[in-house]
């Protein structure tokens, strides 16, 4: 598959979050641009405490929300899926979430949706049968991705800031 059809997907890399990408992830993601859906930048103790989160799933389910790594071995952000938190109070509660996030620098180059397809086939993998996205009606890069994707809208609601508007993407899975 192609981003165009003169250019290929980009190679990628996945693997579980170390204690020091949640440094670089702080870093690469202090960025308004990348936050804009996600309530702004954030501080380092919630990527420490994220990362550890991903090497339990990881370790207990197959999957996780990787870190991601560019062809010279750079971390531009993490792609993966995990449950959808059981201490929400909306949401896909129980589902499996896919989800991306790249580096400003990252984008428009085919990185997500490479990752995504990545991330597809190993979730497959590992049993899950179903996924879905959860993004902001705003973030047309990412409705972009999961379209391509071929996820299927399912549901569009009313964020939990009563403000905007968000979609909850569903794609069902084949065996592996």
């Amino acid at each position: 598959m192609t981003t165009s059809p003169t250019r290929p997907l980009p190679a990628v890399q996945l693997r579980v979050p170390t204690d020091e990408d949640a440094h670089t992830w702080h870093r690469v993601f202090h960025d308004p641009d990348v936050m804009e859906f996600l309530g702004g930048p954030a501080e380092l103790s919630l990527y420490e405490e994220f990362t550890a989160r991903q090497r339990m799933h990881d370790a207990q389910l197959g999957y996780c929300l990787w870190t991601l790594l560019d062809e010279e071995g750079a971390v531009i952000g993490f792609t993966g899926a995990q449950p959808w938190p059981r201490d929400k109070d909306w949401g896909p509660v129980g589902e499996i979430e896919i989800g991306w996030r790249l580096a400003r620098s990252a984008w428009g180059r085919g990185y997500a949706y490479a990752a995504a397809l990545a991330t597809l086939e190993r979730v497959r993998e590992a049993g899950v049968p179903h996924v879905v996205a959860m993004i902001d009606d705003a973030n047309v890069r990412s409705i972009a991705v999961a379209e391509r994707l071929g996820m299927t809208l399912a549901e569009r609601f009313l964020l939990p800031n009563g403000v905007r508007h968000g979609r909850r993407y569903s794609l069902t899975l084949g065996p592996a």
